[in-house]
């Protein structure tokens, strides 16, 4: 081995990557690294047409709960209920868009809403406070389920009544549980959904 290889493989004398690029007269690349921590953790997006397959069934499902409450002229679409479509179809292994925890924890912060109204009326402080409860209520009962806690928060701000709404929020999660259930059977490459029903 020469003396110049010896330096070359010590002291790295190729010129850096903004030089080459001056030189070659490209825009730099952005080393790996940066590159790395700028995408972070999150998992790789899925492909396009399962892309396309998620958002199409999850728009379909959010139309025909519009559907349904235009019929029966009752607010069946709320907002917690599309963020659980979005969990269902963007996130299906999550123990978040499991069956258990997008009905049972929809549920039970209803149930947690209602009380709050009882006890203390409805008012924005109420609604925080039904939220946290409601978010207590779903760790001890294992039916974790983000999107729920805005149902406790829906409930006390516009306190609707409760023979309409509970049966209408317990049929349109288990609707989601439904489709997302079809939409995985129907599409073999997709992830399977759900991971466990219970």
């Amino acid at each position: 081995m020469s003396t110049e290889e010896i330096i070359e493989d010590v002291v790295d004398v190729r010129p850096s990557p903004a030089v080459s690029a001056a030189r070659s007269g490209s825009r730099p690349r952005v080393p790996v690294r940066i590159r790395t921590r700028l995408a972070g953790r999150a998992p790789a997006p899925p492909s396009p047409g399962t892309a396309l397959h998620n958002v199409c069934v999850a728009t379909a499902v959010l139309l025909a709960l519009v559907a349904i409450g235009s019929l029966i002229h009752e607010p069946v679409l709320i907002p917690p209920l599309a963020a659980s479509a979005a969990i269902i179809h963007g996130a299906p292994g999550l123990p978040l868009a499991q069956p258990r925890s997008v009905i049972a924890g929809h549920l039970l912060c209803a149930v947690v809403g209602y009380g709050v109204v009882a006890a203390s009326g409805s008012s924005p402080w109420a609604a925080a406070m039904a939220a946290g409860i409601g978010l207590a209520v779903m760790t001890v009962a294992r039916t974790p389920h983000s999107p729920a806690c805005a149902t406790a928060v829906v409930i006390v701000l516009n306190t609707p009544r409760p023979s309409t709404f509970v049966p209408l929020l317990v049929g349109s999660a288990a609707l989601l549980v439904l489709v997302g259930w079809a939409a995985s059977c129907a599409r073999p490459s997709a992830p399977r959904y759900p991971a466990y029903w219970w």
